[in-house]
């Protein structure tokens, strides 16, 4: 089965599922409705290169505290705490998505301390590749539980 996928030498376009990925994110369809945005809170090195690894279309701005999240908006809390994500849970509406980010050597206690608080997802160390997948989940989950209703 390995030999065969590679000794395709064919061209053709990639689809999302495709084992001949990078994708060609010009040759899929573009999704309707609002284009994904993410608000970054805390401090914005943390988030260093992440614009390039988010689908294209996808915008990354960095907000100044919660009052300055605007509606739809995917929120990534940097250095997160579960202070932090508490008050973000309590301030900005049920459906925003949050995403924390905490340090590499986080213990267990704080990575389930901000789950429980309400974050969506949480990362440790924030590695661009990483939080961009993470962040392209919650957006699905998020249009996902908006067809559902």
């Amino acid at each position: 089965m390995l030999v065969q996928l590679t000794r395709n030498t064919e061209t053709r376009t990639a689809s999302a599922t495709a084992t001949d990925l990078p994708v060609r994110p010009s040759s899929l369809p573009r999704p309707r409705g609002p284009r994904p945005a993410v608000a970054v809170l805390g401090h914005r090195g943390r988030a260093a290169g992440l614009d390039q690894h988010l689908p294209a279309g996808w915008s990354l701005r960095v907000a100044e505290d919660l009052d300055d999240v605007r509606p739809g908006e995917l929120v990534l809390i940097t250095a997160a705490t579960v202070r932090d994500v508490t008050l973000a849970r309590r301030v900005l509406p049920a459906r925003t998505q949050i995403v924390a980010v905490v340090d590499d050597a986080a213990p267990g206690e704080v990575v389930a301390g901000v789950l429980t608080a309400g974050a969506d997802a949480c990362v440790r160390g924030g590695q661009p590749g990483i939080l961009a997948g993470h962040l392209v989940a919650c957006r699905r989950r998020l249009l996902i539980g908006q067809t559902a209703r």
